[in-house]
């Protein structure tokens, strides 16, 4: 089976894009990253994506006049290099309508909290992490999904728990909620390339 061409979004640093890259280069994931654009011109994302050969470019929102506009941009250049399969891996912006329905049930999402717990709008980064201490919860995580036009509401591809220790802080949950992002991330993308996804209503069979 060929490889799926992938299609990353990023806005920071890309540690999640690094887990996806270091796997495609083991074999572990049978795909290529054959674009990378981030809205951050200083995003260290594109840093690691062309340190490892993949085209990594910055596109300001700043020169287009709504949204809409800047994710038809996002669209061509994907369509342009035959992108099958688009991950959020990082990426704080929310998508357009006419790009969920070009790419649909084929767009990957990680989110740092386990949904439908700490998610939706406002709840992204530390916020999260922030807002899991306040209310006192035991058990967090991250959540692999698709994306619909909802924030956060597409179909749980995946989920991994952690718990919260009375000592913890914001840094120290991201930490550890990071480190399960990394694995869970890779798992759904390996599992999309292998064609073993399958949406039923809500629910992703894994095949």
């Amino acid at each position: 089976m060929p490889p799926v061409k992938i299609g990353v979004l990023i806005s920071g640093g890309g540690t999640n894009l690094q887990s996806i890259i270091d796997n495609i280069k083991t074999g572990n994931i049978n795909g290529e990253i054959k674009l990378i654009i981030s809205n951050k011109e200083a995003a260290y994302g594109l840093t690691r994506g062309k340190e490892s050969g993949i085209e990594s470019i910055y596109i300001s929102r700043k020169r287009f006049d709504s949204e809409e506009d800047y994710n038809s941009k996002l669209i061509e250049e994907f369509k342009k290099r035959d992108v099958e399969l688009i991950v959020l891996a990082g990426y704080l912006k929310v998508l357009s309508k006419e790009f969920i329905h070009e790419f649909k049930n084929r767009i990957i999402n990680i989110h740092p909290s386990l949904i439908p717990s700490f998610c939706g709008k406002g709840y992204y980064g530390e916020n999260v992490h922030k807002e899991v201490l306040n209310y006192g919860v035991k058990i967090t995580g991250a959540t692999v999904h698709f994306v619909d036009e909802g924030t956060d509401t597409g179909p749980i591809i995946l989920q991994e728990s952690i718990e919260v220790e009375s000592f913890d802080t914001i840094d120290t949950l991201k930490a550890k909620v990071l480190e399960v992002e990394h694995k869970i991330l890779v798992q759904g993308v390996k599992l999309y390339c292998e064609n073993r996804l399958s949406i039923e209503g809500r629910k992703v069979i894994i095949n």
